[in-house]
């Protein structure tokens, strides 16, 4: 990189009444030589035309807080030199500076009005010198045009600034949008494993503690029932290890791929034996014709929909008997849960609370169906989800 192309990024770094100085002392050398010598024929300097200069220099100074008063001001010297009968190449010079400030601190229509003026007041300050320089037509066209040269510049200025504004403004927006979809995910995920991690270890802990009653009950008179309700539990507790060493992978392998099967609709049958020997009576019917044709999602949370309304039937309910259904209506998969309890859920709470129903209503909605749940008029709870059974049914059933 050169001196000259380090230039303008160290003038950009000065403070901006230096720049203004700086500014005003170009001017005021080009502008005071062309005012020393005038051409042969015309008034010469003399202390009037220096005090137009001085006023002009003066005017500049204030360029960048009120632009419209100094293009006027300098625009009126310059009006006055040549009606002075002083002529100059570079005595408009001051009142270019002063046109481009307000383009470029200015807007467009303001850049209008002001070359509107600017080039009326030129073109009849031009007829009334009654210079040479026109068209056939009498009209000082030049000096109509001029004005407008530094107009445009300052307005091709201002719209790259804007757009360089805009261009920077969008880029912060997208990486703005870029951490907030990416801390929604993150969000997203950590309610996934968190859901993930309840529905695992309370299920596990609600079969192990019926399990175990069941084998504390039997264990003197019925030593063969003991041992295989231990057994379930040993078995829950290895399936229990199973499904948090897969989520617990997971986080440690992101880029890795889960080979371990979910459980299904396919194993709700084993997961209803879980409870079986407790307080509660367990029935199940099931109505899915080609379980591997259900979406893997709503196959999963299926399942963890009647997972956690077993654990939250045995945990919470006092139920003597639950009935779980399971079956395909059409393009829809049917989950039902229905106890004769005491009709409280999760927590112990009549209609809800807790992260049991709030999974389970998560889990339905990740997948686009819905979920009902609340006691029953006659007692008991109920709890109904409907789950899309093929991708399309979530989209159709959409207002």
């Amino acid at each position: 990189m050169t001196t000259f192309d380090r230039l303008p990024a160290r003038v950009r770094k000065l403070p901006p009444q230096w720049v203004d100085v700086g500014v005003v002392a170009v001017v005021g050398v080009f502008t005071g030589a062309d005012l020393a010598v005038n051409e042969p024929g015309y008034r010469q300097a003399d202390w009037f035309s220096w005090t137009l200069f001085a006023l002009s220099l003066c005017a500049l100074l204030g360029r960048r807080r009120w632009p419209a008063a100094v293009a006027a001001a300098t625009g009126a010297a310059c009006a006055a030199w040549a009606l002075y009968q002083h002529i100059g190449e570079l005595l408009n010079l001051p009142v270019i500076v002063a046109l481009y400030t307000v383009a470029v601190r200015g807007s467009r229509r303001r850049s209008a009005w002001a070359a509107l003026i600017a080039a009326s007041v030129s073109g009849v300050v031009a007829l009334a010198v009654g210079k040479d320089v026109v068209n056939p037509q009498g009209l000082p066209v030049l000096e109509m045009v001029w004005p407008l040269v530094p107009l445009l510049l300052g307005e091709v200025v201002r719209m790259r600034r804007e757009l360089l504004a805009e261009y920077a403004a969008r880029a912060v927006r997208a990486e703005t949008d870029r951490e907030r979809e990416a801390a929604r995910r993150v969000q997203e995920e950590r309610t996934r494993i968190a859901r993930e991690l309840h529905d695992v270890v309370a299920h596990t802990v609600a079969a192990m503690t019926v399990q175990a009653g069941v084998a504390l009950d039997a264990f003197d008179r019925r030593p063969e029932m003991a041992r295989t309700a231990m057994r379930t539990v040993r078995d829950a507790g290895k399936e229990a290890v199973r499904e948090l060493r897969a989520t617990v992978s997971v986080l440690r392998e992101p880029d890795g791929e889960n080979t371990a099967p979910a459980p299904g609709v396919d194993r709700i049958a084993d997961l209803v034996n879980t409870f079986a020997g407790g307080g509660t009576e367990i029935t199940l019917h099931q109505d899915v014709p080609d379980p591997t044709a259900v979406p893997r999602m709503v196959d999963l949370a299926a399942y963890r929909i009647v997972q956690e309304a077993l654990t939250n039937v045995v945990r919470h309910a006092n139920a003597r008997h639950t009935a779980v259904s399971v079956g395909r209506r059409e393009r829809w998969l049917i989950v039902e849960i229905v106890d004769d309890g005491n009709g409280r859920s999760h927590d112990g709470q009549a209609t809800g609370g807790g992260f049991g129903l709030v999974g389970m209503r998560e889990r339905a909605s990740a997948v686009g169906g819905s979920i009902e749940y609340g006691p029953l008029p006659g007692g008991g709870f109920r709890v109904r989800a409907r789950l899309p059974a093929d991708p399309t049914s979530a989209e159709e059933d959409r207002p």
